[in-house]
């Protein structure tokens, strides 16, 4: 049985307190403060109406829901996870753990196989793909929500992450201080997002203006191009030139090339950030041990005790 998150639940409209999920029916719940309604469907609690400007990851991770997946052959995701993160298992086994963006669950996977107890949450309808990938696991739940109208009570969280999500909302600045309040005071903060990426960034982001009002199928499968493209490429002296006239993913499995390209040219909203910057954001929030990971942009800090 996923988790109930028992004493963990509150209204995203009034703040009211909501029962375990192992109380709501079969198709949902109402807010017995505000009278909101929050369904349940395909497994999924709802707590949003519909995945409004993020509908580019809903198409993008059910259909590569496996993609990013470890298995036998690869752990990159967790790699990936430490990196961006610097937990260790030891961190976060037994820990309740907020995963904000969750996508298809690569990361919640990773938690979970840690001990952790994960709530992953998202806009999009990757929330369906997570769920299948995760449906067995007692000390896993995945919600669609709102990362600015989050459902649960404050200060519940031991650590709580968001990894390559915030800066694809509107405020990428805002997103961050929502999450503050749901860390427990004691808590960590794990953030990862886009920084500064070279001359090749000019002409992505000129191909964005047109690429993000693309119907998505067409997008997808034009994105296919990253696989030959990739090899051409590679040459010392021409290579360069051809990447950055037409960046695209260099990813070694042709497969992650695709999803890679995709998500960097689909996504309605994309800000890029820096170390200073996002630095400020822990440093005014009262955060302490703030930690500027190697890998770009990543940032972690620990939620003051005091205040």
């Amino acid at each position: 049985m996923s988790l109930d998150l028992a004493g963990v639940l509150a209204c995203p409209d009034c703040a009211a307190d909501l029962p375990a999920i192992t109380e709501w029916g079969r198709d949902g719940m109402t807010c017995p403060g505000c009278g909101s309604r929050f369904p349940v469907f395909r497994g999924v609690p709802r707590f949003v109406a519909s995945d409004v400007y993020v509908s580019s990851f809903s198409f993008e991770w059910n259909r590569h829901r496996k993609t990013q997946l470890d298995d036998a052959a690869s752990r990159e995701s967790e790699e990936t996870f430490r990196a961006k993160t610097g937990l260790r298992p030891e961190e976060v086994a037994g820990r309740l753990v907020l995963d904000v963006g969750c996508g298809m669950g690569r990361f919640a996977d990773v938690v979970s196989r840690w001990g952790g107890q994960v709530v992953g949450i998202d806009l999009s309808l990757a929330v369906e793909a997570a769920h299948a990938n995760l449906v067995g696991r007692d000390n896993v739940r995945i919600l669609q929500a709102d990362l600015l109208h989050l459902p649960f009570r404050p200060g519940t969280f031991d650590i709580v992450y968001s990894l390559g999500v915030l800066h694809h909302t509107p405020d990428c600045e805002k997103a961050f201080r929502n999450l503050v309040p749901f860390v427990r005071p004691g808590g960590r903060l794990c953030v990862w997002v886009y920084g500064p990426m070279g001359s090749w960034q000019r002409f992505a982001r000129l191909y964005r203006r047109v690429t993000v009002r693309m119907p998505r199928r067409l997008l997808h499968v034009l994105c296919h191009i990253a696989i030959p493209w990739h090899h051409l490429c590679r040459p010392p002296l021409i290579g360069p030139l051809f990447w950055t006239l037409l960046p695209v993913s260099r990813h070694p499995n042709p497969h992650w090339r695709v999803l890679d390209t995709f998500d960097w040219y689909s996504p309605q909203y994309q800000s890029l950030h820096t170390f200073p910057e996002v630095y400020r954001w822990f440093r005014s929030e009262g955060f302490v041990d703030i930690t500027l990971l190697d890998f770009p942009v990543a940032v972690a800090g620990t939620r003051s005790r005091e205040g």
